[in-house]
């Protein structure tokens, strides 16, 4: 892996990949700031796409029943949540169709890095720093963000592209991510993209 002196050398397209995580319609009808968030996220999906930057989607696979977690199960009932959205396959559907050279990754976590073939599939593209965005900050992009900082990756949270349900569990997320990775507002991410393209 480089070594990194200065935000450009951190930035360089060649480099980065762009996470879309769980922007599937359930999920975006419930979020507190919809307008914003779904703008800030177009403008950053337009650039990874004009840069050649990889672009993955996550989107939430629920397990058949026999084989799903019991311990997942029982704390979602004890939260009087639901381990999936019901019948309505137009609720799992993403909210932005992925053109047809990115991936879509199917998991059942909420790491993108547990039960799926991701951290293969960037390490094997030379592929260091990670920009999250997504629902839910709290949940999903934040485990997803701490998994790849612990795994050796440079995760970067764009602070207007992701989102939640709850906006004080997302403020505190953000507040928390602060403290040991990169949090920043989508056009900075775009200016240095745009600024070490080719490099």
């Amino acid at each position: 892996m480089s070594e990194y002196n200065s935000y450009e050398e951190l930035f360089k397209p060649s480099n980065s990949a762009l996470i879309v995580w769980d922007v599937q319609n359930m999920l975006v009808q419930g979020i507190f700031n919809k307008e914003q968030f779904m703008n800030s996220l177009n403008n950053l999906i337009n650039s990874a796409r004009s840069l050649n930057i990889p672009i993955f989607y996550t989107k939430i696979t629920p397990l058949p029943e026999r084989f799903e977690s019991p311990v997942r199960k029982f704390l979602l009932s004890r939260w009087g949540r639901k381990a999936s959205w019901g019948n309505d396959p137009n609720l799992y559907e993403l909210a932005i169709k992925p053109e047809k050279n990115e991936i879509v990754i199917n998991k059942n976590t909420a790491s993108i890095f547990v039960g799926t073939n991701f951290e293969l599939m960037i390490r094997n593209a030379g592929i260091t720093t990670l920009v999250f965005t997504g629902i839910a900050t709290e949940i999903g992009v934040e485990s997803s963000a701490r998994d790849a900082f612990n795994l050796g990756f440079l995760p970067v949270i764009a602070e207007d592209a992701v989102s939640s349900s709850d906006k004080e569990s997302h403020e505190r997320s953000l507040a928390n991510m602060k403290k040991m990775l990169i949090v920043m507002k989508s056009e900075e991410i775009i200016s240095y993209w745009e600024k070490t393209k080719g490099l």
